[in-house]
């Protein structure tokens, strides 16, 4: 028994599975907002000055990013309540979760890379 009431009325299949939507959808965000960066990188052309890193690092985000969904969708589709599933969801939430992590971080380096030609950058001649 909780503050709350009782524990027993939260179904933890439905929570997860609202979970996993929600990142499933944060994961289609990002990977339209990366695409769009690829595409305006391509369009400013080889001459810019970190063009093939800024290509390179936004390629290795959209290859984890469709892994993070494929696992995501994985996850979605089992049903925790069920006792033999939970250790293997376990898994692959925690590989989705360092996943992520990973896309998290090759995005800060895509935006320093990126910030060259636009915003404040772009007016500073340094």
């Amino acid at each position: 028994y909780t503050a709350g009431g009782s524990t027993s009325n939260l179904n933890m299949n439905l929570y997860a599975t609202k979970k996993t939507a929600a990142e499933g959808m944060l994961d289609i965000a990002l990977f339209l907002a990366n695409i769009t960066h690829m595409k305006t990188v391509i369009e400013q052309g080889a001459g810019y000055r970190y063009y093939a890193a800024v290509l390179t690092l936004i390629s290795f985000s959209l290859a984890l990013q469709i892994v993070a969904g494929i696992l995501i969708i994985i996850i979605a589709r089992r049903d925790l309540n069920e006792e033999a599933n939970q250790k293997r969801l376990d898994s692959l939430n925690n590989i989705t979760t360092i996943i992520i992590f990973l896309i998290f971080v090759t995005n800060i380096f895509i935006s320093v890379f990126g910030m060259e030609r636009t915003g404040l950058f772009a007016r500073m001649h340094f």
